[in-house]
């Protein structure tokens, strides 16, 4: 049997690769996707709403690679202008490559912009898995070659493609995050009776505390969410995205391309006094997870932010039999709301050898620092000593 010849191209817009080819490598299944996040509508909403492109500093370089014509495997990849939005961190090595006198951007990132999600990141055919991914990483490769461009960096990769990109030369990275998971509860109350006596308490406060701020919270999804509801959410996230950020990455414009294609795709909680929304979460709903991104408020109110982010998310996922929920990136305060630290996964090409040397020595002794303080954390977690010793 002949092999296919792999045909690589690259694509500065969606609009120049079909919905069909591409949601059939990044949503293979139908249905719900596991993470909407690499479907051609998240992306593509991102793209008409000008959160990239222009100058936001990730210009599209969509990967796609055909085999006898057809489409079996495409990436999301951009060319980086800097290191923002990416929540997995090399400031510290842009600067000693610029330091030597090498120029670090542009770069390639193949990525979802600003979503420090788990997902895939090398989307293939069934069938194509491995002849696909072996395809796009040697494409990306040879086009940051090729332009001479200092790196590629792939984050977010699930645990599977970190370890698969390994076997093919690139460096695998390790980080942390916190997840929630859900032991079959059957509410609220049962995850509570994991908990040891003093963080159920706890929690039990933080909700009766939140839930008392004189007004109502509502969990919307779909059509449920009204497009003027994103006015107000506007105003959270901008505030929100200045303190942390200096500047929000996403456009207004993204939240109405969200609410054209994006609605049945996204939980919307908001706390509402007298009808007016004084603060909100915004999370994405994948087939078996829930992905928090999005926090703010115009009004302070004690507790809130802890029931808006992290207790409705889990109501909502053990409601609906979803089995995670994911809150973004860093927070130990999580830990002790029953959210446990998870390693996180990327991979990284480096075209200059000796700083390649150098990068990989450092990976050694950060992978060490990060399972060392995945096993603290865990340690510390809120669950009764036995239960978290099953866990484990």
């Amino acid at each position: 049997m002949n092999t296919p010849t792999i045909e690589i191209t690259l694509h500065p817009s969606l609009a120049e690769i079909s919905a069909s080819d591409w949601d059939a490598c990044a949503n293979p299944e139908g249905g719900r996707p596991e993470d909407p996040f690499t479907t051609y509508r998240f992306l593509k909403a991102l793209e008409d709403s000008g959160s990239v492109g222009g100058r936001s500093g990730w210009q599209p370089r969509y990967l796609v690679a055909r085999a006898d014509g057809q489409v079996i495997a495409c990436a999301p990849m951009y060319a980086k202008g800097h290191s923002q939005g990416e929540y997995i961190f090399d400031f510290n090595w842009a600067q000693a490559y610029e330091n030597a006198g090498g120029a670090y951007y542009p770069k390639l990132q193949i990525a979802v912009p600003f979503t420090p999600a788990t997902g895939r990141r090398f989307l293939t055919r069934p069938g194509f898995e491995a002849m696909g991914m072996s395809a796009l990483i040697q494409g990306a490769v040879q086009v940051a070659s090729d332009n001479e461009l200092s790196s590629l960096h792939i984050t977010f990769c699930t645990e599977a493609e970190a370890l698969a990109g390994a076997e093919m030369g690139l460096m695998s990275r390790v980080g942390q995050q916190f997840h929630w998971v859900n032991r079959d509860y059957a509410d609220f109350d049962g995850f509570l009776a994991d908990l040891s006596s003093r963080k159920r308490k706890n929690i039990r406060r933080e909700r009766a505390e939140a839930q008392g701020f004189g007004g109502q919270i509502l969990a919307l999804t779909g059509n449920d969410i009204q497009p003027d509801y994103w006015d107000a959410f506007w105003r959270f996230y901008q505030d929100t995205g200045n303190r942390k950020w200096g500047t929000p990455y996403l456009t207004r414009a993204f939240f109405d391309c969200a609410q054209e294609s994006l609605r049945d795709d996204m939980l919307l909680v908001l706390a509402l006094v007298d009808g007016r929304p004084v603060a909100g979460a915004l999370n994405f709903i994948g087939r078996g997870t829930l992905f928090g991104r999005y926090w703010g408020s115009t009004e302070y109110y004690p507790s809130l932010h802890f029931e808006l982010c992290y207790y409705q998310a889990i109501d909502y996922a053990i409601k609906n039999g979803l089995s995670r929920v994911e809150a973004g990136a860093q927070g130990e305060h999580k830990l002790a709301r029953g959210y446990l630290p998870v390693a996180t996964h990327s991979l990284h090409w480096i075209g200059d050898l000796a700083f390649r040397d150098a990068i990989a020595r450092y990976l050694i002794a950060e992978t060490r620092a990060v399972d060392e303080e995945i096993e603290v954390l865990t340690a510390y977690g809120p669950f009764k000593r036995d239960k978290r010793e099953e866990q484990q």
